[in-house]
């Protein structure tokens, strides 16, 4: 299976996900059958374990699906192990300045480079039976290292942030610039900002993605050149199915 930067790559293509808060085997394979692309195991705002992480990621690639990890936070405390588990990617959370962003990603390349760590014997290296020049060359090569940009300063500083060796892609929460902007997600300020971080993206070509609620926003998003849009969560989508379904038995 072709890892997600390479899917990413692929010209003309906007690829649909969404956020895993359920460590459920079962879940993930409905996520599958239904035909999503890759999912993004919550560490930041769902009760994730290191456990549930590792099982959601070997679950999810077994089922055909690309594993992201959004980190608990840009401190890096458990990308080693996140990484070694054989995960696609991370996403590292309020990255705010090209330093910020070089401290997040030095614990995800290896020496000289950076200061990861060598584990041949983990997932990652397959148990010890791949060789460790390819363990190394797709460590620091083929892994997705995704910024997020979650204010005004730091959409500001994009094209520095994005320049930084080893960050290889871009995430926007409107949600959060808006909090951070103090206007409503749809402002014209805030568009013009995430405008301004789309075009950067694509003249340094880089992928940047997205977060929406539903599939009317996803689609508005492949349309305005994301290459990667997540969709909703496996929590939210069973909690409103449930809700409707009871609305529909009341009325």
């Amino acid at each position: 299976m072709a890892n997600f930067l390479h899917k990413l790559a692929q010209p003309g293509t906007c690829r649909f996900g969404t956020w895993v808060k359920l460590g459920t085997l079962e879940t993930l394979e409905m996520l599958a059958l239904a035909g999503f692309d890759f999912i993004v195991i919550d560490m930041e705002h769902a009760p994730h374990t290191f456990d549930s992480a590792y099982r959601c990621i070997v679950g999810a690639q077994g089922f055909g699906m690309s594993a992201l990890v959004r980190l608990p936070d840009a401190n890096g405390a458990d990308v080693q192990r996140i990484l070694d588990s054989g995960a696609d990617g991370v996403l590292i959370p309020r990255v705010r300045s090209a330093d910020e962003a070089r401290r997040a990603v030095d614990g995800m390349l290896f020496t000289p480079l950076g200061w990861r760590g060598l584990g041949i014997t983990s997932r990652a290296g397959h148990w010890g039976l791949k060789s460790t020049a390819d363990y190394v060359a797709h460590g620091n090569s083929s892994v997705f290292r995704g910024a997020q940009l979650e204010d005004a300063e730091a959409l500001r500083q994009a094209e520095q942030i994005l320049s930084v060796p080893g960050v290889n892609a871009a995430f926007v929460g409107p949600g959060d610039l808006a909090l951070a902007t103090g206007k409503p997600a749809s402002h014209p300020d805030n568009a013009a900002l995430i405008d301004a971080l789309l075009a950067t993206c694509r003249r340094l070509g880089v992928p940047c993605g997205t977060a929406v609620g539903d599939a009317a926003a996803a689609r508005q998003c492949r349309d305005r050149g994301f290459a990667f849009v997540m969709v909703s969560n496996d929590a939210s989508l069973f909690a409103k199915a449930a809700a409707g379904l009871i609305r529909s038995l009341n009325d």
